[in-house]
């Protein structure tokens, strides 16, 4: 599913809400989400699971197109743990 699916299958369960309120209440909800995970924080969603992110040590890469070696720096990514309840739904047979 992409963000416009996302917005359309919203304004089809919420014909109440103008097209514009849905899409702004979709820019807050990832909006805060990344907010949270630059500050260091973690966003837990129950039944659906935990964003987070994790350290990556800096290590040495190559280049793909030269062979050269690199160095890449420490940084953060994000990381996501799904919950029992997706676990459980997508392993349903």
């Amino acid at each position: 599913m992409i963000r416009s699916e996302l917005l359309q299958a919203l304004c089809n369960d919420n014909p109440d809400l103008r097209p514009e309120e849905v899409e702004q209440v979709v820019d807050i909800f990832f909006e805060e989400i990344s907010t949270r995970l630059a500050e260091g924080g973690r966003v837990e969603l129950r039944g659906f699971g935990t964003f987070s992110t994790r350290k990556r040590e800096a290590r040495i890469g190559r280049n793909p197109r030269t062979g050269d070696s690199v160095d890449v720096p420490e940084k953060s990514v994000p990381y996501f743990k799904p919950g029992k309840e997706m676990r459980e739904r997508l392993n349903a047979g």
